[in-house]
C-alpha cells in the first residue's frame, strides 16, 4: 500500500516540476484562458493527458526510445507548428482585444491546444520515452495499479497548476485594458514563436 503513495507522491512531484518550467503549454494556457475563462486549464490539460495515454500504452507494448531522425522530424515539424500556432495568436491579438468581437470572435479550441503544444515539444517525447518511462515500468514491476498510480499523479500536479494558471489569467482579464490584454496575447504568441525557432534552431 505504501508503495502505492509512493508512486502517487513521485509523479505528483515529477509532474510539478515539468508544469513549473516555462513552456509552450504554458503560454498556450494564458493565451486561451484569457479567451475562454478559467475552464480552458483543465481542458488543456484533458488534451496534453490523452496525448501522454497514447506514450503509456505505447510504453506498455515495449515502445521505450526514439531514434535520432525521429527527434529531428519532431524538431522540425513540431517547430514549424508552434511557428504556425504562435503567428495565429498575434494576429488575433488585436480582434480579440476588442470587446466587440470579444464573445463572437473565434478561438483556438483549449483540448487541441494541449495536444499540438505538447506533440510539436520534442522534449515532451525525450522525457517520455526515456525518464518517463523508466518510472511507468518501475511502477509496473510493483503492479498496474502502481504505474496507474505515477500517471495519476503526474496529472494531478498538471491539472492543478494549469487550472491555477487559467483562473489567474481569466480574472485577470477583467482589471486589464484592452490594450494591455492585446499585449499581453501577443506575448504570448511571440514566445511560442521563439520556442518553435529554438527547437529548429537546436536540430
Amino acid at each position: 500500500m505504501l508503495e502505492l503513495f509512493e508512486m502517487l507522491a513521485i509523479g505528483f512531484a515529477v509532474g510539478m516540476t515539468g508544469a513549473l518550467v516555462p513552456g509552450p503549454m504554458l503560454f498556450a494556457t494564458i493565451d486561451t484562458s484569457l479567451k475562454k475563462g478559467w475552464r480552458a486549464g483543465p481542458e488543456l490539460v484533458l488534451g496534453h493527458a490523452a496525448l501522454e495515454l497514447v506514450i503509456c500504452i505505447l510504453i506498455l507494448y515495449g515502445i521505450t526510445a526514439v531514434s535520432d531522425n525521429t527527434i529531428l522530424a519532431i524538431s522540425i515539424i513540431g517547430g514549424a507548428t508552434l511557428i504556425i500556432f504562435g503567428l495565429l495568436t498575434i494576429r488575433g491579438a488585436k480582434k480579440a482585444s476588442d470587446p466587440i468581437n470579444e464573445h463572437t470572435g473565434t478561438s483556438t479550441s483549449p483540448i487541441l491546444a494541449g495536444i499540438v503544444t505538447s506533440a510539436s515539444n520534442p522534449y515532451f517525447w525525450i522525457w517520455w520515452l526515456a525518464a518517463g518511462s523508466a518510472l511507468v515500468l518501475r511502477g509496473l514491476e510493483i503492479s498496474m495499479f502502481a504505474a496507474a498510480m505515477f500517471v495519476i499523479g503526474h496529472w494531478t500536479a498538471d491539472l492543478g497548476y494549469f487550472t491555477f494558471v487559467s483562473a489567474s489569467f481569466s480574472r485577470g482579464k477583467k482589471l486589464m485594458s484592452p490594450k494591455l490584454y492585446e499585449r499581453v496575447l501577443m506575448s504570448c504568441g511571440l514566445f511560442l514563436v521563439l520556442f518553435g525557432s529554438w527547437f529548429i534552431i537546436g536540430v
